[in-house]
């Protein structure tokens, strides 16, 4: 850690410059010229050749940059998947990808690094069907909105942590069935032979998978290599260049181009990501509409919705340290290069406040565990609107039910900005979210849908609250803040306010 913590000051203090790598050069007859402005080696991150806030802009280029064939876009001979397939098909088309420019041509919403309409809306599993699917029919993928990435850093320590606790507690039990608890937040497994060899709301490897709507992939870069091939073709050097085990090569999928993303460049998407600001609250101005948002978070309590959206979880550690350790084969993992930053004090603000006694506060309502929201269909009154998939995406049969039936909590503390909702972007409003649950939230939902119109509104009204902020925002504000905010009349009434995102 003493070596972490000193690489962290030389990332953040140092007085140099980028050793950026040339840009890519087009083809001859290309009177034309890359987007990307070059690239960083991961060596020259690690030693602290690249300051904190120039590694934070080189990743923004990259996730807004509209990349073109000179900087290798495309992906004429391989899949999404990373796989071969038949060359010489579309350079773009909707199914099978790539589908994208850019990563903010998708993550939009309200700003880059956010969620995105449901015209944005991904094919999962399509992109490993080349040659081109032409249904967007639920037989050959999985119809998902794309969500927001502020925050993002926190979600992944939150995993990380939560994964070490996990098999720290299964390490040694007897055969049989356990409940494990991380977070507050209990896992049952079964163990037999010293294995875990079934599980509920997680894989049997114990890893926290909090990103994807199924779960199932663990960290932001891991997220980052696998979108860059699918969606844009741009390949990731450490997943192609860097692999020939796999039998991959410098220009696997045949577009003329080498060494498309460094190992380096996924580095700084990663970190500016993980470093944009934590969603917050806007509360109203008026002290009664104030209070309507207090009383309907507590209404959010006592229907039952805070048992899986847990309204706040606690990182023992403030650092995000990138790369992870976990990471799968063909993502980074080398933690003698790992660089970190304090994700209370660094990175774009608001940021995660501080925990009395060390460690970081995360208000993300989430438990980052897999859940059914379908009920039975032989059940009179099925509410069966989230089981729509038809391919499982990795996900296990559980108790008896399809793997595809279930999803990780959605995280609801954007939910105010981030519409539209539900797995496919086919909710636009809050309270259809809320009817549409089923299976394991039927109760909490139905506790909902019996309360008095003026008490759902008050719900409604809290969910509202929960926002991306503008950037260097305070973690809460009221509406207008940019007028009162800084003349100080509304700070005694915003610390008064109850909200726990003041504390």
């Amino acid at each position: 850690m003493k070596l972490r913590l000193i690489a962290l000051g030389a990332l953040l203090l140092s007085p140099g410059v980028a050793a950026a790598h040339e840009p890519h050069a087009c083809p001859l007859d290309f009177p034309d010229s890359p987007v990307l402005s070059g690239h960083l080696e991961q060596a020259d991150i690690a030693e602290g050749f690249v300051p904190f806030r120039e590694l934070f802009e080189r990743g923004r280029e990259l996730f807004v940059a509209k990349v073109n064939k000179c900087d290798g876009q495309g992906r004429p001979a391989t899949t999404g998947a990373g796989d071969k397939r038949v060359p010489d098909q579309p350079s773009f088309i909707r199914t099978s990808a790539p589908e994208s420019n850019s990563c903010a041509g998708c993550h939009s919403d309200p700003r880059p690094g956010g969620a995105g309409g449901f015209v944005a809306n991904v094919f999962v599993l399509a992109q490993a069907l080349d040659p081109v699917t032409e249904s967007v029919s639920p037989e050959f993928s999985n119809s998902r909105n794309t969500l927001g990435m502020f925050g993002s850093g926190a979600i992944d320590m939150l995993g990380r942590e939560m994964t070490a606790e996990l098999r720290a507690q299964a390490t040694g039990l007897p055969d049989g069935d356990h409940v494990l608890t991380t977070k507050g937040v209990d896992f049952e497994v079964t163990i037999a032979g010293g294995e875990v060899v079934a599980s509920r709301g997680i894989d049997t490897d114990l890893v926290v998978k909090p990103f994807h709507q199924a779960g199932v992939v663990r960290s932001v870069r891991e997220f980052t290599v696998n979108a860059y091939n699918h969606h844009h073709g741009m390949q990731a050097e450490e997943r192609f260049d860097l692999n020939p085990a796999k039998g991959f090569d410098p220009d696997f999928d045949e577009d003329g181009v080498e060494h498309e993303l460094t190992v380096g460049d996924i580095t700084a998407a990663t970190i500016f990501q993980a470093a944009l600001g934590v969603p917050g609250q806007v509360l109203p101005a008026d002290r009664d509409e104030r209070r309507e948002v207090r009383r309907g978070e507590q209404l959010f309590s006592d229907v039952g919705c805070a048992s899986c959206h847990v309204p706040a979880m606690r990182l023992n550690s403030r650092m995000y340290v990138e790369p992870y350790e976990l990471n799968p084969d063909g993502t980074f993992n080398e933690a003698a290069q790992a660089v970190s930053f304090d994700m209370t004090r660094d990175g774009e603000r608001p940021r995660l406040e501080r925990a009395r006694g060390g460690g970081a506060i995360v208000r993300a309502y989430t438990d980052l565990k897999r859940h059914n929201l379908c009920d039975p269909e032989d059940r009179p009154d099925a509410i069966r609107f989230f089981c729509n998939e038809q391919l499982d995406q990795g996900r296990p049969e559980q108790d008896g039910r399809p793997g595809r039936e279930f999803f990780i909590t959605r995280k609801l503390w954007d939910v105010g900005n981030s519409a539209p909702y539900g797995h496919r972007g086919d909710l636009t409003t809050i309270t259809e979210a809320i009817l549409a649950h089923g299976g394991e939230a039927r109760e909490s939902r139905d506790a909902f849908d019996e309360l008095l119109v003026e008490d759902r509104a008050a719900i409604v009204s809290f969910l509202k609250s929960l926002q991306v902020l503008p950037p260097n925002s305070p973690r809460v504000k009221t509406d207008g803040w940019q007028g009162v905010f800084r003349r100080g009349s509304n700070v005694r009434a915003l610390a008064q306010s109850g909200s726990p995102f003041f504390k």
